[in-house]
């Protein structure tokens, strides 16, 4: 059953990848159905996973290990736990509306587009299931290349920009963190005695503060670029408002969560004191981005641009809530991650309807939708009121755990940090009250049909998430908590090990005999 759920779950778009190569590039609804079907079945598998998912269990479940590469110690090792279980199943809801928004949206080049969401989506997977940490980086750079062609060649007049944009600032990250990795390697090496890039193995390998600091900071800073993470925001921006629709809403709902979930699966328990050294200066760096965010959202005129720079905002209270190291803010990082992926995914789905009708984008060319559109109107403003986060809507709870428990770390952060909260209704319901409400500001707007029965199939199941995590989140919470639980726990177990000077020393690359390369200890 392990094999079948994580190994057909992460492959199976894949399958549809394959299929599409031998359907001729003219026909195009017949390429459109196969990718839709695909995309539902693997949405079925991420729900067999969340039927099947033990509550209780703190670790990873599902669990799969072979042999893969065994000269270099690689293996196939796949599992998942709460966090990941739940990243999942946004990442298969989210592609599968994508897919159903693009039915109409895209023209050009249909086999390849498709094609290209597929093999995103098994690159996303990859990353949330794999425990063998060569693994996870293979399956990261996989995900960067069909988003760099999905903006590229399907996204707005500076798409060649953004693009390479993009892969510049995520290109770097990965440099940065193969270097990283192989440090690991073969620190590994030099405490067992054996190749391996097994992350769980990792854990369990103490690591002095000196190495903790610089292998941290190399990661932190490859997930800090894919966050983002102010000042290395200004890829995002571009990136939103040049991809097309479904590019924008897989990029927000869960290409972003790459970066915080790096830091909850690496950073935290393998380099606790580092962490807490670290973690005032990306505190602030994260309070900066909210204030930040959030003020240059209230200044934009265009709404996809609005609803990128508020993601800034969205996510620097993700990382503050992360950064508070208690059980309260995690579980609210955690849960917020999802909220804001099923958000922000739905306002850029409805930006992209009002921009098949209108071809444009900016607040002044709207006004009065509430009347031509009274549906849309209702959809838009139940979404623009969660991403708010009023009590009763998804955002309220995550918003409010992340704040309790940043409180009890730190009363200055979070007071800062829910000003952050406070600008978001200021810009979020600003940007309301010109697009939809007033008088009709332009002839155009007047005939505009209303949302199709397409359009409302991908709207009703976010609306649906929004009040049911709003209203009942305990199932999210019952799956999220035993995996923040265990990672807390390693990270106190990891801090004991340090101070009683278990930690192994420094170390250093040498030639030996002449051939090849070994360890070895310097004043061990």
């Amino acid at each position: 059953m392990n094999i079948d759920i994580l190994t057909a779950l992460t492959f199976f778009p894949l399958v549809g990848v394959f299929l599409l190569l031998f359907v001729p590039s003219s026909r195009t609804d017949t390429i459109k159905g196969i990718a839709l079907i695909i995309a539902f079945v693997s949405f079925l598998l991420s729900v067999i996973a969340y039927s099947l998912f033990d509550t209780v269990a703190s670790g990873m479940q599902f669990e799969i290990n072979l042999p893969w590469i065994s000269d270099f110690g690689i293996n196939y090792h796949l599992g998942i736990d709460g966090i990941s279980l739940l990243l999942i199943m946004l990442t298969t809801i989210l592609v599968l509306l994508a897919l159903i928004s693009s039915w109409t949206a895209i023209r050009t080049s249909v086999k390849g587009y498709y094609s290209a969401l597929l093999l995103l989506e098994t690159g996303m997977l990859g990353v949330f299931v794999s425990l063998d940490l060569f693994l996870f980086y293979l399956f990261w750079e996989v995900m960067l290349i069909p988003m760099y062609f999905l903006i590229g060649v399907w996204g707005g007049p500076r798409r060649i920009y953004a693009a390479i944009k993009f892969i510049l600032f995520t290109m770097f990250g990965s440099v940065l963190m193969l270097v990283a990795l192989l440090y690991l390697f073969f620190m590994y090496y030099n405490y067992s005695g054996e190749y391996s890039f097994d992350l769980l193995r990792f854990y369990q390998m103490p690591i002095p503060l000196g190495a903790q600091t610089y292998i941290f900071l190399a990661f932190a800073l490859a997930f800090a670029i894919k966050v983002p993470l102010w000042p290395l925001h200004t890829w995002l921006p571009d990136a939103h408002v040049e991809a097309p629709t479904a590019g924008s809403v897989i990029l927000a709902g869960v290409l972003l969560k790459m970066g915080i979930y790096g830091f909850l699966r690496i950073c935290l328990p393998l380099f606790p004191e580092a962490t807490l050294r670290f973690m005032p200066f990306i505190s602030i760096l994260a309070i900066i981005g909210i204030i930040y965010g959030a003020l240059v959202s209230m200044v934009q005129r265009d709404i996809k641009s609005l609803v990128a720079y508020s993601s800034i905002s969205h996510l620097g209270l993700v990382m503050l809530g992360i950064m508070a190291l208690n059980v309260q803010a995690i579980d609210g990082a955690v849960l917020q991650m999802i909220n804001h992926g099923i958000s922000t995914g739905a306002l850029f789905l409805m930006v992209g309807m009002i921009y098949e009708r209108r071809h444009t984008r900016m607040i002044a060319d709207f006004g009065g939708l509430a009347k031509s559109m009274p549906v849309f109107s209702t959809f838009f403003m139940i979404v623009a009121l969660s991403s708010i986060g009023l009590p009763l809507t998804n955002g309220f709870v995550g918003e409010f755990l992340i704040l309790l428990g940043t409180f009890k770390t730190n009363h200055i952060y979070a007071i800062l940090g829910a000003t952050g909260i406070i600008l978001s209704a200021c810009y979020m319901l600003w940007m309301l009250q010109r697009v939809l409400f007033g008088k009709i500001s332009n002839v155009a707007n007047e005939n505009l049909h209303d949302i199709y029965d397409r359009e409302k199939l991908v709207l009703v199941p976010l609306i649906i998430l929004i009040f049911w995590i709003g209203v009942y989140p305990n199932p999210f919470l019952r799956r999220i908590e035993p995996a923040v639980m265990n990672i807390l726990k390693r990270v106190e177990q990891s801090q004991k090990r340090v101070i009683e000077k278990k930690a192994i020393p420094e170390f250093s690359l040498m030639r030996n005999n002449g051939r090849n390369y070994s360890l070895k200890i310097d004043g061990g």
